[in-house]
Parts: structure tokens; C-alpha cells; sequence
């Protein structure tokens, strides 16, 4: 089974623009997440694909693979035209803007294809117990609610599952935008058109719900930064001691 991760990069972003560009310690925060991702020894190969020249140059910079994509609207998207000519079994998708994850949850993502003796599962994604309000109601954090497998049930940016009940404790998982797709469903989805809860909610796996696909979550207990806005970007730098 050959496994690669891809790690999709665009300099444009509307809360945050050239966040990927931005220093990190000694170095940019995608050659940071980049290096990092190698440095897990978990996959055979490893890129990043992206739209931005200034982004190509700074990898290729780095010694590292780099692959040039025409303009998506999302992640997945962008992957799909990157990998339809590699050869390879399962992609993982690593968020160019997560810089800390780690070898552990990217392990445990991998897993679930190598125990998965039916192929059924289209593609695994990771989520993570919050318990602060602020968390739970901050329409940049995408909620996830599952069945008793694990498979999701729905993503939103509102709070799921809505507590109207208050004499049981009540569960939020936030979506940790980190996949492993087997390759055949990367290239179906890149072909599906985008459907309403898409659309709506801007969040990018609701269309493989909308199309009948399973995503298997796995727990995790991971806590890093995703650098969605300068004040994240402030909260990695602490990470590194630098502040």
C-alpha cells in the first residue's frame, strides 16, 4: 500500500491573506508544516500542491516536491488534480496552515485503511473533545457528530448536536481538518458537483455525506494551532518559545 500525503497550499485567504508566507521561528509557516509532515516517516512521498508561484518557488527552495494546480475551491479539489498521476493508494491530506501536528494522529488515520479489509470507508478525519463555550459556539471551529461507529453523521459550524436537554451532559467534537482518502473517492469527489449543505455551510466533506460516502472519525487528543487569523499566527509563535 504506497500512502502519501499532499498538502494543499493557496496564498490567497480571506481572513488571513499570505498567511502561508508568514515567518514561523527561522522559517515560513508551509516550509514549517512541510518539514514537519516529512519528518513523520509515515509516507512515501510527500507534496505540496498549490496555485501560487511564490509558494512552488519556496518549497522547491526547501529541496521539496511541489506540484502546480489551477484554481479550486477547496482543498480536496486541488489534491484531486495534483495526484490523478501519481501512483498511489491512500492520500492524506495534511492542512498547509497546521504546522504542529504530529506522527500520532496521522498514524492512527492510516490505520483505519489498513484494518478496513471491505473498503468501505471513503475517507477518515480526526476530532477532538472541546468543552469551552466560546469553542463550542465560534462558527470558525467546524463540529462534527457521530454514530455509534464513529462514522459522521454531520459538520456544521453551529454548535451540534443543539442541547435542548440539560439533565444529560452533552458531547462537541470539533472537525480537525486533517484526511486520509483512498485515492479512487478523492478523484469521484473532485468530480461531484458541490450540493446545498456544501454550499451552506462552506465546509468541504459535507459533500461526501450529500453523496452517500463514509468518513470514519478518529478521536484524538492533539491540540495545535491552525493559523486561520494573525492572532493564531501570534499563538504558534508561543509554541516555539519565541514570544
Amino acid at each position: 500500500m504506497k500512502i502519501i500525503a499532499v498538502i494543499p497550499a493557496r496564498y490567497e485567504a480571506s481572513r488571513f491573506p499570505g498567511k502561508l508566507m508568514h515567518m514561523l521561528g527561522k522559517k515560513t509557516v508551509i516550509a514549517t508544516t512541510y518539514q514537519n509532515v516529512v519528518e513523520t516517516g509515515l509516507f512515501d512521498e510527500v507534496f505540496v500542491a498549490t496555485d501560487s508561484d511564490i509558494i512552488f518557488n519556496e518549497i522547491k527552495k526547501m529541496g521539496g516536491n511541489a506540484i502546480m494546480t489551477g484554481q479550486h475551491e477547496t482543498g480536496s479539489d486541488r489534491i484531486a488534480e495534483a495526484v490523478q498521476n501519481i501512483e498511489c493508494d491512500i492520500v492524506v491530506n495534511v492542512q498547509g496552515d497546521e504546522p504542529f501536528l504530529k506522527k500520532e494522529p496521522l498514524k492512527q488515520l492510516i490505520s483505519v485503511f489498513i484494518h478496513d479489509d471491505d473498503e468501505e470507508i471513503s475517507l477518515a478525519s480526526l476530532k477532538i473533545k472541546i468543552t469551552e463555550r466560546e469553542e463550542i459556539t465560534d462558527p470558525n471551529n467546524v463540529k462534527v457528530i457521530t454514530d455509534n461507529n464513529n462514522f459522521a453523521l454531520y459538520f456544521s459550524r453551529s454548535p451540534i448536536p443543539s442541547a435542548r436537554e440539560t439533565s444529560v451532559p452533552t458531547d462537541y467534537f470539533r472537525h480537525i481538518g486533517v484526511y486520509a482518502f483512498r485515492k479512487h473517492a478523492l478523484l469521484k469527489f473532485s468530480q461531484l458537483q458541490q450540493k446545498p449543505l456544501e454550499i451552506a455551510e462552506k465546509i468541504e466533506c459535507l459533500r461526501y455525506l450529500e453523496y452517500g460516502m463514509k468518513i470514519k472519525m478518529v478521536e484524538t487528543d492533539f491540540v495545535g494551532v491552525g493559523i486561520d487569523v494573525p492572532e493564531d499566527l501570534e499563538k504558534a509563535k508561543k509554541i516555539l518559545g519565541e514570544i
